[in-house]
């Protein structure tokens, strides 16, 4: 319904009619504009609420995303926020949405925006001046968690540590924009993992990079441009790393264990797509093989022996071929280490140790999801909901842990969305086609499904998390019925 615009203003605020009361029904949510700024309208149970349109972790449109009761899910990396108080319910993301004053008259709906308004904190729940004098933190949670310390009161001294040079910063972009300004990267946040090395003669020679830092990625930026690189890995930041370098290198080459990217984690049909996706662009890929050696000439990178005998030319080689957890400091202490070396927590993310507690790639922990079997997943949206649950705990507020992985990865501008734990999954059903680029994967483990894979398919992913959330059955039989009216989709 087209409705004339009518404005008040008053002091710093600005009130305007943006639609009539019959334009939504319960469970709609609509974007509207009042004095340029983009705000989600959402109407529940009867009553209109207003937050700011614009996730606050890269500026998604909200409208796009999927919303289940009072919580709207970000259709781009999953946060949530509550369409009532602007609270972030779920991660990734520090800051709350703003919001608005709504007011229904008439059958006409006015939002009122104030000038002065900002992003909404959490409210502080209490005040804990004297919990202890010293809390220091290393890791991908630890933003979040000191964050969660100070919106709920804390005032004790708070140390974090990073081996970094500069300020820690939101280093799910080093593998997909490499050269950024680390001064004005938004998120700060650090690892508590190392790269793994690539074992076999030649890996200590210079050239031969790993991606841990800003540092690294401006040298691989600026070592590849115009040259030969050779990219050992075809998992996320394997692949990122080759779709970014595609028109900045001389040639970009791929080498990987398994007949395609991506195998273990999407599926062969996913991963075929995007060996293809690359492929047009003129990346070569050298798969179901590995590196036997990398041959030097005054200390650098000069070629690499492949383990059939191929030998490539190379002036740079990047390692992408997975992590290993940050704990070996633990070892000779009482904390509890399993056998990856993944730190072991509990719901609250304690320790074994009296007020120790860890949260983020390092920790193997309990998932609601799984029937509460303990995992260790490196996803950056865990991290921070880790974080929470640690800085909670540490103010003796007994949280758990109650999270859906989610995860994403983008390719040359196009970005898939993942959610669930798809681990020993045994059949994929697809709607859409990798042939088109779009579509909506269903990954089943004893009939019902566990995880969730999409392109160009929003806000399916968003939506599933959702459900997966709330502890929601989905069937194989779902996901194979051409309905998909449980879905919920527009």
């Amino acid at each position: 319904t087209t409705t004339t615009t009518m404005a008040t203003k008053q002091c710093d605020e600005i009130t305007e009619m943006v639609c009539l009361e019959s334009d939504l029904q319960d469970g709609q949510m609509k974007e509207v504009e009042v004095d340029q700024n983009k705000i989600l309208l959402v109407r529940n149970n009867g009553e209109f609420t207003a937050v700011g349109g614009l996730c606050t972790h890269y500026g998604a449109p909200l409208i796009k995303g999927a919303l289940v009761g009072d919580r709207v899910r970000c259709p781009f990396h999953g946060a949530c926020f509550n369409t009532k108080t602007g609270d972030i319910e779920e991660f990734p993301g520090l800051d709350c949405l703003p919001k608005y004053k709504v007011k229904v008259e008439d059958g006409k709906v006015y939002v009122t925006t104030d000038k002065k308004v900002s992003l909404m904190p959490l409210a502080c729940l209490c005040r804990q001046c004297n919990i202890c004098e010293c809390l220091c933190f290393i890791g991908p949670a630890s933003l979040q968690c000191a964050e969660t310390l100070r919106q709920n009161g804390y005032e004790g001294r708070i140390i974090m540590v990073t081996k970094d040079e500069q300020l820690p910063l939101d280093k799910t972009k080093l593998s997909k924009t490499f050269y950024l300004d680390a001064e004005s990267n938004g998120e700060l946040c650090t690892f508590v993992f190392r790269a793994r090395p690539l074992q076999c003669p030649g890996a200590e020679l210079k050239n031969v990079k790993l991606l841990e830092s800003y540092k690294d990625a401006t040298e691989i930026h600026q070592m590849s441009a115009g040259n030969k690189a050779i990219i050992v890995g075809t998992s996320f930041i394997g692949m990122e790393v080759a779709a970014y370098l595609s028109d900045k290198a001389d040639s970009v080459t791929v080498i990987g264990s398994s007949k395609f990217p991506f195998q273990s984690s999407l599926g062969p049909d996913i991963g075929k797509m995007t060996m293809q996706m690359l492929e047009e662009k003129n990346v070569k890929f050298y798969t179901s093989n590995g590196v036997a050696e990398i041959r030097g000439e005054n200390g650098k990178v000069k070629e690499v022996v492949l383990k059939n005998g191929e030998v490539l030319p190379a002036d740079i080689v990047i390692v992408g071929i997975g992590v290993i957890p940050n704990s070996n400091f633990l070892k000779e202490t009482s904390v509890e280490i399993d056998s990856r070396n993944a730190v072991v927590v509990d719901k609250f993310m304690k320790t074994n140790i009296p007020d120790i507690f860890a949260a983020g790639d390092v920790v193997s922990f309990p998932l609601p999801l799984v029937g509460h079997k303990r995992v260790n997943i490196g996803h950056w949206q865990l991290a921070q909901a880790h974080g929470r649950i640690a800085g909670l705990s540490m103010l003796n507020q007994q949280v758990v842990i109650n999270t859906v992985p989610y995860f994403w990865t983008m390719l040359l501008g196009k970005s898939i969305r993942y959610t669930g734990y798809g681990e020993g999954y045994t059949d994929i059903v697809f709607k859409g086609s990798t042939e088109e680029r779009k579509f909506l994967a269903f990954y089943i483990k004893d009939e019902e499904v566990v995880a969730a894979a999409s392109l160009n398919f929003d806000p399916a992913v968003a939506r599933l998390a959702e459900m997966l959330l709330m502890g929601k059955r989905i069937t194989k039989a779902q996901a194979q019925s051409d309905d998909l009216s449980w879905l919920q989709l527009p």
